[in-house]
């Protein structure tokens, strides 16, 4: 990472924390050609019939069938469960938990995005612990022992649920979204092919890449960051900022979607390591209450989330230049202009996605539309918005404490697209 210039021991020793925990333990295979390994990790598993689940999107791409054909004369699937919704809820991860009893299975494949792989993770619980409550397992470490062979195919390059220790499990009746935190939810293999993302459009493409970034980003500056968090973090923030919207407007380009799905797989070991903050904070709660995609919610939300503990880590935050500017720009502007610089080029990333997207990547909460054209979030959601987001798990990462009036401070500025009022923000 880039130190301070010329810092002195005691400045050097505020990068190393008195202590801390790093643990990714998921085999990941990566490639142009990387679903062929399949069968040998189902092998290597002691696994036979392995349960997929998917969505309709995924499956009507034809994804399901490349890594049909991938394992075709090796391997014998169990069913294929591909009505995974968008949020994934607790009433979908009881069926498809009763699904793969009733088959027999003993592995699960997740061809997917957030939503799929979380709700993998979750049918795993259930299933492995022979269970038909989930929510006997919330929060941190509930889980304590190994659960069944789980393989991760992600199909988005935003979520990094393929190497995290969560999964995020929609409760319709409370309205909120149930956090399950437990090194027994990492799979045993991720599988990176470029073929599953090259279906993706750009406009999901762009949200997706923003997600991976609000990731490394908040790993990067959250209370818990690490050096080996740090590691993977910046590497992450610098092939996104390589290679995002040359992909979006060249979406058949294989490198730069290895590239974005690596990306995507740093983020997710470096935040599940160090948490993340208050763009995740407010993000989960927009989605939970106006049901608005993630990755939307964190293109939006990500400079505001930097512009509010600007005056807790402005030093991390001018960091986060090096990767996203290269050296010589961050070399070339004054110290103290850094972190502006950084979030002002995030700004900038979001900006050329709503060009390269004709206008379908989203800057703003009012630009945000539902499938039927209707706004997705109005003025008055705000207020539920800021009182959901309290009770988020990821609120006690943030550098800077968060009460009801700071988040509509921020939520508001997000809705419009106005710059935050930096004034306002409390300093605890």
């Amino acid at each position: 990472m880039p130190m301070p210039d010329n810092p002195s021991n005691k400045e050097a020793a505020m990068y190393l924390p008195d202590y801390y925990e790093f643990c990714c333990r998921v085999k990941t295979v990566a490639g142009h050609q990387a679903l062929e390994t399949i069968p040998d990790l189902l092998s290597d598993m002691g696994a036979q019939k392995p349960m997929i689940v998917t969505d309709q999107g995924v499956s009507g791409a034809g994804l399901v069938d490349t890594v049909m054909t991938a394992m075709a004369g090796k391997v014998t699937p169990g069913p294929v469960a591909d009505d995974v919704p968008p949020d994934s809820d607790l009433r979908m991860v009881n069926g498809l938990a009763s699904v793969y009893r009733e088959n027999g299975c003993d592995a699960i494949i997740a061809v997917g995005g957030g939503s799929v792989l979380d709700t993998a993770k979750a049918v795993n619980i259930l299933v492995s612990e022979g269970s038909d409550d989930l929510m006997a397992f919330t929060g941190a470490n509930a889980l304590k022992r190994k659960l069944k062979p789980l393989i991760a195919i992600p199909t988005t390059a935003g979520t990094g649920s393929e190497v995290t220790i969560v999964a995020v499990i929609a409760d319709p009746d409370k309205r909120r979204k149930m956090l399950f935190t437990s090194p027994f939810l990492l799979p045993d293999a991720a599988v990176i092919d470029s073929r599953m993302t090259l279906t993706l459009p750009p406009h999901i493409t762009a949200p997706t890449g923003m997600d991976a970034l609000s990731h490394a980003v908040e790993a990067y500056t959250c209370l818990a960051k690490n050096p080996l968090s740090d590691a993977h973090a910046l590497e992450a923030i610098e092939l996104i900022s390589t290679h995002l919207v040359n992909t979006v407007k060249n979406p058949g380009d294989r490198d730069g979607r290895l590239a974005l799905a690596t990306a995507a797989t740093l983020a997710g070991i470096a935040f599940s390591n160090s948490m993340v903050g208050m763009v995740h904070t407010l993000g989960h709660s927009v989605g939970s209450v106006c049901h608005v995609p993630h990755g939307t919610c964190m293109a939006i939300l990500l400079p505001y989330g930097l512009e509010y503990n600007m005056h807790k880590v402005e030093d991390r935050i001018a960091e986060l230049l090096f990767p996203l500017a290269g050296s010589e720009v961050y070399a070339s502007t004054r110290p103290h202009d850094r972190a502006t610089a950084a979030i002002s080029l995030i700004r900038k990333l979001n900006q050329d996605l709503f060009d390269a997207t004709n206008g379908r990547h989203c800057t703003a909460f009012n630009q945000v539309k539902t499938p039927e054209g209707h706004p997705a979030v109005c003025s008055r959601d705000l207020e539920a918005i800021a009182r959901t987001a309290l009770g988020d798990g990821s609120i006690f990462y943030n550098p800077e404490e968060l009460d009801f009036d700071d988040c509509m401070l921020v939520l508001s500025a997000a809705w419009d697209g106005t710059p935050l009022d930096r004034s306002k923000v409390k300093q605890g």
